[in-house]
């Protein structure tokens, strides 16, 4: 009997996605609890998140607890902390019971291994940003952040995040130099790692399942701020686009 498929999706943004999608995300897990081995999602998943020792931010308690859920269910997650939520640390992984990182990793999915990479600060160029991702990331900076009101903490990252702004604009104007400059990056893992059978990429919110090598992929899964896309892996076969609908 063929085992159950890896889901992955990236780039969700929740918060500063409308009311529906977050609704339609909700009924996506739900979903992947009757349908899924695991559970990848590979940067973003909120627009805005930082961890407070005695605080959660409201607007995500519901998708909190049904990734909870999800977990309990035997369902395991893992999130890679992207450009917009890479503060978070222990109430994820205690909680919430989701494998957390930040850094790019390496896993075994389904017999396949797998890296997994949001894509924000990879290889060269991007100057500016990577300076500001520093200073971001930076233990002092987060030291300050933590004092701030949660409110004034999220107006701040509300001003500076401009996801909002994408909800409205054409999909294919969404970041296409950094787009072709991740897929050349994942073809140069796969040329120069030869254990490595999938790269898998978010941040740049464009779909894409490229066979690099015979039987070893990129993929990115795109995002739900315009696509509501998700990849599923298999133990054997290419991993599939899907777009939701549901």
């Amino acid at each position: 009997m063929p085992s159950k498929p890896a889901f992955l999706v990236s780039d969700v943004h929740l918060g500063a996605v409308p009311p529906d999608t977050e609704e339609a995300f909700r009924r996506w897990l739900l979903h992947v609890k009757e349908s899924g081995s695991r559970l990848i999602v590979n940067g973003d998943l909120f627009d805005f998140w930082f961890e407070y020792r005695r605080v959660v931010l409201a607007e995500h308690v519901r998708v909190l607890a049904a990734l909870a859920d999800l977990v309990e269910s035997g369902v395991p997650v893992l999130l890679m902390g992207g450009n917009h939520d890479w503060w978070g640390g222990s109430f994820l992984r205690d909680r919430i019971g989701m494998e957390f990182h930040q850094q790019p990793v390496r896993i075994e999915l389904l017999g396949r291994s797998v890296l997994l990479a949001h894509g924000d600060g990879l290889g060269k160029g991007d100057f500016g940003y990577r300076c500001l991702r520093h200073f971001l990331r930076n233990p002092v900076t987060r030291w300050l952040f933590r004092w701030l009101h949660p409110d004034l903490g999220a107006w701040l990252a509300e001003r500076v995040s401009g996801t909002r702004r994408l909800v409205d604009a054409e999909p294919m104007s969404q970041a296409g130099d950094r787009s072709s400059f991740l897929a050349a990056w994942a073809s140069g893992v796969l040329t120069r790692d030869t254990s490595i059978d999938i790269v898998a990429t978010g941040h740049t919110h464009r779909p894409v399942v490229q066979e690099v090598v015979s039987g070893r992929y990129h993929v990115n899964c795109g995002d739900w701020v315009a696509h509501r896309s998700y990849v599923t892996i298999t133990d054997s076969g290419a991993p599939v686009l899907h777009k939701w609908k549901g």
